[in-house]
């Protein structure tokens, strides 16, 4: 029988077997020490000249060969003791020693402070789950989908695995696309999430279903977004008909992982409900960092009849002048402010208007075209102080929310606002039913075409301005990331036809796509409502990383590839034809 490191402090005077890595080895005067390492920690090996056959073998070992020595645990004399080590208090003389595998120099050092390059440590991955760090990571997150699963148990939900191999649907990104074999120019597609299945569990009877579902977007990586693959948790619940109910149930889970799983200080208890227009008025997004203040402040009456051109136009013409308080901006330099006027023309800007309070006086570029009303009402408004800076957004008023919004965050980053060990939840509710598509300019749905408007088929009744329609729909959001989306569902056939018509779709087309779910929906299906968290973007929040591949075992990089198992890879021309597939080369 093998014994871990940790369990050998029991076992002094014990003859035992312990297997593991070489962590180092040591040549002292006669005597090899061995920190012997396995996934509890390290365990000093002692071989003593006297054991030939141990001794000649030992002075083989190599950092990381893999071995499995015996012996007898015995302590350490007093001051051999190391007290930062868990089993620092004995040691082993090895009697015997068998080599499992040798190992060669390592192309990365897992145990260096110095770390390889992320895409070198990538490649050889699995050299750097060695790491103690993606040890205690990978434990961690397994107690984590334990947490989940106990409490959404503990509320009566039933586990239920959906397909894998499914249909392809519009959830608002591309599909990974499944050439069928034994029904040729067919495909099956891989679940952007399952959506439609846990819908149709609801019409089945299930009363709470949820699942720890893989899901499969081909969205571009970034760094809070896997490429490919990722998971929610994934839930639904029937005979419910307002949202408020679904927050309720899911508000304890994520409050408790936040304080008592990550040991991290929640903002507030009462997780705040902001409705989408409010958040985007007030914050500048849809998913704001509550850790900070730094609210979007309203300007647009104070410059309707100004003499400053560039306010007046924007206030008078429709759109928008609003203005952000950045407390200690003052202090900004030149080239800094030169950097953050090139964030704010990347988001759509023309420029960064702004006013420096310094020494009691007002210092800016645009401060000789305003009045003394005007500077008077800005500074009120924005509470400006001795030392702060205001910066101004003048135009649509999409694009001066938008640059605001960015902007407050980079503001936030800059000056040290956004407190690594606090969490501040909120949920952002009533979204637009529909949106306009920035690049094409055409209406398309706010979020996904499954969700209740509210107010039911009536809401739809307002074909004037469809922008107007709110959808019963929610997201929960932390320390600004999105990590939960949901709503309550149109479990009605004719709603469903009315909203796709609304965008010009036939009846047709929507019977193709969501055959299965009108049909099921003709036979009593009941109302119901449910969420998804992205468990891969809470856990990295959860556990204070930036970037969310250091969170999963075997993620692809930051360009989509697998630089591990050299993954995608082209295919010989016999899978094509099975598949019916043809590559066509440009």
């Amino acid at each position: 029988m093998r014994t871990l490191a940790t369990e050998s402090i029991s076992k002094v005077g014990h003859t035992i077997t312990a297997m593991g890595w070489v962590q180092s080895r040591r040549d002292h005067g006669g005597l090899i020490f061995i920190d012997l390492r396995d996934h509890t920690g390290l365990l000093q090996l002692v071989i003593n000249p006297e054991t030939a056959e141990a001794f000649k073998t030992a002075e083989e070992l190599r950092d990381e060969f893999v071995i499995a020595a015996t012996g007898t645990i015995a302590e350490r004399d007093e001051n051999m003791r190391n007290p930062h080590l868990e089993t620092g208090s004995i040691e082993v003389k090895v009697q015997s020693i068998r080599i499992l595998n040798r190992a060669e120099t390592l192309p990365i050092q897992p145990f260096s402070d110095a770390q390889a390059n992320e895409e070198l440590r990538l490649r050889y991955r699995y050299l750097d789950l060695r790491r103690p760090k993606m040890q205690h990571m990978l434990k961690q997150r397994a107690g984590y989908y334990k947490y989940m699963r106990d409490y959404v148990e503990s509320q009566g939900f039933t586990e239920v695995a959906t397909p894998i191999l499914a249909n392809s649907s519009p959830e608002g990104a591309r599909d990974f696309l499944i050439p069928s074999r034994i029904h040729p120019g067919k495909f099956y597609a891989l679940p952007q999430a399952p959506q439609q299945f846990k819908q149709l569990l609801m019409v089945g009877g299930i009363s709470r279903y949820y699942q720890l579902a893989a899901c499969f977007r081909d969205e571009d990586p970034r760094a809070d977004r896997l490429y490919g693959e990722f998971y929610q948790l994934d839930a639904e619940m029937s005979f419910v008909e307002d949202g408020e109910e679904v927050r309720t149930i899911f508000d304890p889970l994520i409050k408790n992982l936040v304080s008592d799983f990550a040991g991290k200080k929640l903002l507030s208890d009462n997780v705040p409900r902001i409705p989408y227009a409010e958040a985007i008025e007030t914050y500048g997004s849809d998913k704001p960092d509550l850790r900070f203040g730094m609210k979007l402040v309203e300007l647009s009456d104070v410059f309707t009849d100004s003499e400053f051109g560039v306010f007046k136009n924007a206030a008078a013409g429709g759109g928008a002048v609003k203005a952000i308080c950045v407390k200690g901006g003052a202090s900004l330099s030149r080239s800094q402010i030169d950097s953050f006027t090139e964030i704010a023309k990347s988001e759509g800007a023309g420029g960064l208007a702004y006013l420096t309070y310094k020494d009691g006086e007002v210092q800016s570029p645009i401060a000789k075209f305003m009045n003394e009303v005007e500077l008077t009402e800005v500074k009120n408004r924005s509470q400006a102080e001795d030392g702060d800076a205001v910066f101004f957004g003048a135009d649509t008023r999409h694009v001066v929310n938008k640059v605001l919004g960015r902007l407050r965050n980079e503001f936030a980053s800059h000056f040290g606002l956004k407190d690594p060990d606090t969490v501040a939840l909120c949920w952002i509710v009533d979204f637009p039913f529909y949106e306009t598509d920035e690049k094409t300019g055409k209406m398309d749905f706010g979020h996904n075409p499954f969700s209740m408007p509210k107010g039911g088929a009536h809401a739809l009744d307002n074909t004037e301005n469809k922008l107007e329609i709110l959808a019963d729909q929610y997201d929960m959001v932390a320390n600004g990331y999105e990590i939960c989306s949901g709503g309550v569902r149109n479990h009605n056939p004719e709603v469903l036809y009315k909203v796709f018509g609304l965008l010009g779709f036939t009846p047709e087309y929507v019977e193709e796509k969501f055959g299965a779910m009108l049909s099921a929906f003709k036979y009593g299906a009941p109302p119901h409502a449910g969420c998804a968290f992205g468990v891969d973007r809470l856990f990295m929040i959860l556990m204070g990383e930036e970037n969310i591949r250091e969170i999963v075992a075997f993620p692809k990089n930051g360009s989509g590839l697998d630089v591990m198992m050299n993954s995608p890879s082209h295919v010989d021309n016999q899978q094509l034809k099975d598949l019916s597939v043809r590559v066509v080369e440009e």
